[in-house]
């Protein structure tokens, strides 16, 4: 049997020693988290609301090490499921790593097997071919978590979502798709229908092109909804909604097949496939929700973006929002040499994008910024306003020190697109992630709930769940995770859905 390292030497791409994470830094949260644990009851410190009574799943990279080789890449880090319980004035926590394919090979080999967005497999044992399917798509499923029926799933950046219990966060199923919808996909699919979801994939070959696809909850093969062919398809990790639209924003951020074979033959990560040519410029394509196909194109400057916030109809407009960087730097920013070094991370502007839907009317669009603040992992009140008008959006920033960006999100910040201004919850040695907004039972206020963050404490070297209310920033109350998480992605809660009370 092979093992995952206990702590293999860390470099950057050019071979140099990287300094190991002291305590008092926040960069120890790109350090792995091997231990798995059930707590019963965290400390609690604070009120927690009455009516808050559900369960928190956060998924993210935790193990960063396989034998003797170190993931290159924040992306790459083998997944972690961490479940926080609430009720009754508690709260109970354990994690899990994911048994993904990926983590079962690197368990048994001692070494990579599958091909991550920057770490490629080692050689000896990845065939060199140019064939498509034998690209040893990962199901490191490290992104976020969907329900989607009774079964709850882990997604990653291409189609291969892995279940587990929302319980006990045990591997369920990693059975892979005999026929992937596509070769990439994002891990932001939408609620479509009671018992499915709609995505976005990529699929790259001699006609490459971009896919909608809807998947179910019955786990019945994926269904094409619509299709466009693109020589060059472009990187997309979300993707938008309204009552009569899908709408995906494209930068300029592509890969072409001929390229991405050759990165297989020559060992090369995918990442490296991938070509910034701003000279293309952004475009919006807009499908049809109902017909599925495409209504319209429009054109854009060079932009590139992770997330989008949300989009809606107005009179014959489409109104986007979305987190928008001039270049595609952030996915640099992202190795773990430069994250593990401290180095500030470029910061996301919150743009907005009017598309004019006409059949006569414009076909360039132009973002404009709603503020002037670093905004990033956005959450809105999803049930009540995704794919509508709203005026609330939740996400991280960058506060910094004396001037400095910290090299990580280090506040929370509430976003009014209608006042176009933000506010911000900030503590000193504290890093929070995303912000998920959860409703109060009797809501008639957009912001009337509660966010809950997962935040690394650096002065106690470990995390806490933190409570606010969603229309104040006040901090209501913290939960003290028994060790320190390392940073995550995505999350999503649960209403009524409790953990298992066993061990």
């Amino acid at each position: 049997m092979g093992r995952l390292s206990a702590g293999a030497h860390l470099t950057d791409r050019k071979g140099r020693a990287i300094p190991v994470p002291q305590a008092h830094d926040h960069t120890t949260g790109f350090t792995s988290l091997r231990s798995e644990v059930r707590e019963p009851s965290l400390r609690v410190e604070g009120h927690l609301p009455a009516w808050l009574s559900g369960s928190l799943v956060r998924n993210g990279p935790a193990l960063y090490e396989v034998g003797s080789t170190t993931m290159r890449h924040w992306f790459d880090g083998l997944a972690m499921l961490h479940l926080f319980t609430i009720g009754e004035g508690q709260v109970s926590y354990r994690n899990r790593a994911l048994h993904s394919r990926a983590y079962a090979s690197a368990v048994d080999a001692g070494a990579i097997r599958y091909r991550e967005f920057a770490t490629d497999p080692c050689r000896s044992i990845f065939r060199r071919t140019t064939t498509m399917f034998d690209l040893r798509i990962t199901d490191n499923a490290s992104v976020n978590v969907v329900r989607l029926g009774e079964r709850f799933l882990a997604l990653t950046d291409t189609p291969m979502s892995v279940e587990f219990d929302p319980a006990t966060l045990e591997t369920l199923r990693v059975a892979l798709p005999d026929r992937p919808p596509a070769h990439l996909a994002t891990a932001h699919p939408h609620h479509d229908t009671a018992d499915s979801v709609l995505n976005h994939g990529v699929s790259i070959g001699a006609r490459s092109r971009h896919r909608l696809f809807r998947q179910f909850a019955d786990a019945r093969r994926p269904e094409i909804v619509a299709e466009v062919l693109d020589q060059e398809p472009r990187y997309a990790h979300s993707f938008s909604i309204t009552d009569n639209y899908v709408v995906l924003f494209l930068g300029p951020l592509g890969v072409r097949a001929v390229d991405l074979a050759a990165g297989v033959v020559h060992g090369r990560p995918l990442v490296e496939s991938f070509r910034w040519r701003p000279e293309r410029g952004s475009e919006f394509l807009v499908f049809s929700r109902t017909g599925g196909g495409l209504v319209k194109r429009l054109s854009a400057p060079a932009a590139f973006c992770f997330h989008h916030v949300n989009a809606y109809e107005r009179g014959s407009d489409i109104v986007v929002d979305l987190c928008a960087y001039p270049d595609a730097g952030i996915i640099d920013a992202f190795f773990l040499d430069r994250l593990r070094a401290g180095d500030p991370l470029p910061g996301a502007t919150l743009n907005r994008y009017v598309l004019d839907m006409r059949p006569d009317g414009a076909t360039t669009t132009t973002g404009q910024p709603l503020f002037g603040d670093s905004f990033e992992l956005p959450r809105i009140n999803y049930d009540r306003n995704n794919g509508k008008p709203y005026r609330y959006a939740y996400g991280v920033g960058n506060v910094g020190v004396a001037g400095r960006p910290s090299g990580i999100y280090d506040a929370l910040v509430k976003a009014d697109v209608e006042a176009r201004q933000a506010r911000t919850w900030h503590e000193p040695g504290l890093f929070p992630g995303e912000p998920v907004f959860v409703p109060s039972p009797q809501a008639t206020a957009e912001d009337d709930g509660v966010l809950l963050s997962l935040a690394l404490d650096t002065g106690n070297q470990t995390s806490h769940l933190l409570v606010l209310d969603a229309a104040t920033l006040t901090l209501l109350a913290r939960a003290t995770a028994p060790h320190r998480i390392p940073f995550d992605t995505h999350g999503q809660y649960y209403a009524g859905l409790s953990g298992d009370p066993r061990s």
